[in-house]
């Protein structure tokens, strides 16, 4: 016989526009799990972001009601390769420059809106990663309390290779997570970190073999289910400050920066490479 539960888990999932393109979501004992799955690696770009606007109000307003989320991918390349650069470069083709900058600004303004509700989310939210982790994928785990990752999981800011710093708010939160050695090393070489060693350096809690981190994430959201949901939540706005003024300060110097030629050059070379995943360093 369906509970009322599994009845609104069953209407969640045939509901218009969930799990039809590119994420989708259940609620299960107490937990909501958001699976993303666009092909080839979950790129951010437009539908993306509408996407997560759809699941954000859904959050909003569930989420005194559960006690975790888990967000991971069903993808095999990996979490989420970042920013849809092919769209931001055809759109940035197709417009005059000064609609070009006001249309990335817009853009900004809205992932940050979605990210900045996950990460103030009263509820303990747990990014469940494996492999390509980089760029707005990077940041989109930066935002849950908790990454757990497969031990094949890599995590990268490739973006000074497009003449660009990350947009999707990945400098605040590693500055109020990590020291700044760390921020400096991401950010200026582009080198990737592999699991291992984003453990090491506080950025991942569990390093857990490969195909299991959902599990683990699934287990973890259960442990936290003991404990009082308003006592976690003021014990996560207390150690979880969201740096506001930084994040707006981001949005700017991205603003400033996609305004340089340099951008545009590095824009097309990824545009144009031959290579399966140019997004690699």
């Amino acid at each position: 016989m369906e509970t009322m539960k599994d009845m609104k888990v069953q209407e969640l999932n045939t509901a218009p526009g969930l799990g039809a393109n590119g994420l989708s979501w259940v609620v299960k004992d107490g937990m909501i799990e958001l699976a993303l799955h666009r092909a080839p690696c979950n790129e951010l770009g437009s539908e993306a972001v509408a996407e997560l606007e759809k699941f954000a109000t859904f959050l909003q307003r569930e989420q005194d009601r559960a006690h975790a989320l888990i967000i991971y991918s069903e993808m095999p390349s990996g979490f989420c390769a970042g920013a849809d650069l092919r769209e931001l470069y055809h759109r940035s083709q197709a417009m005059e420059k000064l609609a070009a900058l006001k249309g990335v600004r817009d853009f900004l303004e809205r992932i940050h809106h979605v990210l900045n509700l996950i990460d103030a989310a009263p509820i303990t939210t747990i990014a469940a990663v494996h492999g390509v982790t980089f760029g707005g994928g990077f940041e989109l785990a930066l935002c849950c309390d908790l990454i757990i990752a497969d031990k094949m999981a890599r995590f990268c800011f490739p973006e000074l290779r497009l003449g660009l710093i990350p947009g999707f708010g990945g400098i605040p939160r590693l500055r109020r997570d990590l020291g700044n050695a760390v921020v400096r090393d991401l950010l200026l070489t582009g080198r990737s970190f592999n699991a291992t060693k984003a453990q090491q350096i506080g950025l991942v809690s569990q390093v857990v073999a490969e195909g299991e981190a959902l599990q683990v994430a699934r287990a973890t959201a259960a442990q936290v289910a003991k404990f009082d949901h308003a006592t976690a939540a003021s014990a996560k706005k207390f150690v979880k400050p969201i740096p506001h003024e930084e994040l707006r300060h981001e949005i700017d110097i991205f603003c400033q920066l996609f305004a340089q030629p340099t951008v545009q050059h590095g824009l097309r070379k990824f545009v144009e490479s031959t290579d399966k995943q140019p997004y690699l360093p």
